[in-house]
């Protein structure tokens, strides 16, 4: 685009914590589309090794982290100097996103982050049982929260990709597959709304269904964890419990799976790492495939946001997971680490765009069970395009950028909205600011069951009575 639209003024200063990949693509970003004092705008980071990008624009750069013990008096005066309503953007790991957004919220800073981030030392903490080091359990204190303090100055939650825009695309779905089995009605205006509409149309569940297909120049050497996005962000979320939004339809649960006892009790969780679960998927390039069933906020956010009550008691939820099949030089990182028994490799790096050859992110979500069995919506942005459209980043972060971009749109408009989640979000808005940032975004109907070619060659137990049991997707 020549022109770029100029979204909203930004009032007072703005602060960003942690300048990693995330970061410098969503610099660009806030210079393009909104108006705001360049002397006030600082970026927090422990690394310096991208300042320059800061420095030639006359950005100031703290080179600090930020702490259980210094949060408080780093950030109060960063967040309010020179008057206005100040912005605090938070793309760290090992920051806590509740206390952050908490003390913003208490000052009156607007606030959005990409994940529910603990303090260090939460994911791998081995004193902790399996329910506690969940997502369910994160994001249970974020709901605390919201319940105890409702309204007021808004903190928009796990607002990325996913979690984030994916939430975006399942009402975008909903409304096309309504409209494509004859579902005459308007389109919903409340949870409970959207709720029935993807109980009437038979929804069983929802995959966030990815396949990053971007190739580097060079091959992955060993010893190495090689990514297009945070190698810290995916092995924290890797290494934690496979989890997942566990829906009313399903009649079988895996042996080593574990109930949550308080809450909204959306998800269940597996006694296994969700970077060594695999489940079987779909997606248009890759058609059939397997995915990792990492854990993700958007797995429980959404079968939370989905579910039917009556009288307090649970009628309908879908179920709902990520199938992600990240880079191959992903897949034989994860390989490499769970072959040394867990042992995270010593050297990290994040592909940028320079070193990826060629390759898309398709990301999007498959919803299934109903009248036309699965239907497929979301983005396929290729590295190409990414280079065309935004610097500082390949097409996986991008897709990030863009929906940080798109929340903080929507905060700068809804203000007062106090604690929000990408699902409760105005999705028109937000995609009608993200959609120039995503290449082509497509909906494909499709008549792939996770039974196809099944049983072959050896014998399964598998339930032939519904394709879409989670028995039949998870690779045992």
């Amino acid at each position: 685009m020549s022109q770029w639209p100029v979204h909203a003024k930004i009032s007072g200063p703005i602060v960003m914590i942690g300048f990693g990949s995330i970061g410098k693509g969503t610099l660009p970003l806030i210079e393009r589309h909104f108006s705001y004092d360049r002397s006030r705008f600082v970026v927090i980071d422990p690394d310096d090794s991208d300042r320059a990008l800061l420095d030639e624009r006359g950005i100031r750069f703290i080179h600090e982290g930020v702490t259980r013990d210094n949060y408080r008096t780093l950030l109060e005066p960063l967040l309010t100097v020179g008057g206005g309503q100040g912005f605090c953007v938070n793309l760290s790991v090992d920051t806590s996103s509740l206390e952050i957004m908490r003390f913003c919220r208490e000052i009156g800073a607007l606030y959005i982050d990409t994940v529910i981030e603990p303090w260090p030392g939460f994911y791998f903490d081995t004193t902790l049982g399996a329910e506690s080091r969940t997502n369910y359990a994160l994001r249970e204190t974020v709901m605390a929260e919201k319940a105890a303090k409702p309204g007021g100055t808004t903190a928009v939650s796990c607002c990325g990709a996913n979690p984030g825009m994916v939430s975006w695309f399942v009402k975008q779905a909903l409304v096309n597959i309504a409209k494509d089995t004859g579902h005459d009605a308007p389109e919903p205006t409340t949870r409970e709304g959207w709720a029935k509409l993807m109980q009437t149309l038979g929804v069983k569940g929802v995959h966030i269904a990815e396949r990053d297909t971007q190739r580097a120049k060079n091959p992955k050497p060993q010893g190495v964890f090689v990514n297009t996005w945070s190698v810290e962000g995916f092995l924290s979320e890797g290494m934690q419990p496979a989890e997942l939004g566990w829906g009313t339809h399903e009649n079988w649960k895996p042996a080593n799976a574990g109930e949550q006892v308080t809450g909204s009790k959306a998800a269940i969780f597996l006694l296994q790492p969700g970077a060594n679960t695999r489940v079987r998927s779909w997606t248009p390039t890759a058609q059939a495939q397997y995915g990792f069933l990492v854990t993700h906020n958007e797995s429980i956010s959404i079968a939370d946001y989905y579910t039917v009550r009556t009288n307090d008691k649970v009628v309908f939820r879908p179920t709902c997971h990520y199938a992600y099949h990240p880079a191959n030089d992903a897949v034989l990182s994860l390989h490499e680490l769970f072959g040394q028994a867990g042992r995270i490799q010593d050297e990290f790096h994040i592909l940028n765009e320079d070193e990826i050859v060629d390759g898309i992110d398709e990301l999007g979500v498959l919803v299934y069970g109903h009248a036309k069995n699965a239907y497929w919506y979301g983005s396929q942005l290729s590295v190409e395009e990414t280079r065309a459209l935004a610097p500082y980043q390949n097409a996986t972060g991008l897709q990030v950028t863009s929906a940080v971009l798109a929340g903080m749109v929507w905060a700068l408009e809804n203000p007062n909205a106090g604690i929000v989640e990408a699902d409760e979000m105005d999705y028109r808005r937000c995609l009608e600011v993200q959609l120039p940032y995503l290449g082509p975004v497509i909906g494909v109907y499709t008549d792939w069951t996770p039974l196809d070619g099944r049983p072959g060659f050896f014998p399964e137990d598998i339930d032939t009575s519904d394709p879409w049991q989670f028995k039949n997707v998870l690779v045992r």
